[in-house]
């Protein structure tokens, strides 16, 4: 444990029962930190930066009851920025719409026809040993044993594709490296 974490438990503790100069001095002292944790995620929102430190020492003040003197005080403040980050994700968040000029063509598709290719899709943008275990565990009802046997593989790495694969899917994003996982 670190020589600041002590002292942000002890002023942390001091606060809990009521010593006012203690809480001011851990406001103060845990701005800073905070404030860096914040502007790493917001680089090019500095105001929003600001606006979250100042977020997280309110909820702090609310929440500071809750605080368990034989838990790390780090752990508890940065579990509040962090759901104060993703709040303000939230808030800040684009959503695109485009607008549909022959919605008759789109709507013409049958329903399981149109699924079918959203999940293609989806899988198209996976690494292909994700892609495969989900289609046969997830699509075919394969079982993570089956698909192993057939991909040439281990049962474990199987239920770890699809894992990763049903994560990234779901998160609408590339996945970072070369797909071996």
């Amino acid at each position: 444990m670190t020589d600041g974490e002590i002292a942000f438990r002890a002023l942390m503790v001091l606060s809990q029962s009521g010593d006012r100069q203690a809480y001011r001095t851990l406001l103060e002292s845990v701005r800073a930190p905070l404030l860096a944790y914040f502007t790493r995620r917001l680089t090019r929102d500095q105001a929003g930066a600001e606006d979250l430190v100042q977020e997280t020492l309110m909820a702090v003040h609310d929440k500071r009851a809750t605080y368990d003197a034989a838990r790390p005080f780090s752990g508890w403040l940065y579990g509040i920025a962090r759901y104060k980050l993703i709040d303000h994700y939230r808030r800040h968040s684009r959503r695109v719409t485009v607008e549909l000029k022959d919605d008759d063509a789109v709507m013409a598709i049958e329903p399981a026809i149109a699924a079918r290719l959203d999940v293609e899709t989806l899988l198209a943008r996976l690494p292909a040993k994700q892609a495969a275990a989900i289609r046969m565990t997830r699509l075919t009802g394969l079982t993570a044993r089956e698909a192993a046997d057939r991909l040439g593989t281990t049962e474990s790495s199987v239920k770890v594709s699809v894992h990763r694969g049903l994560k990234t899917a779901a998160l609408g994003a590339t996945p970072p490296g070369d797909g071996t996982s």
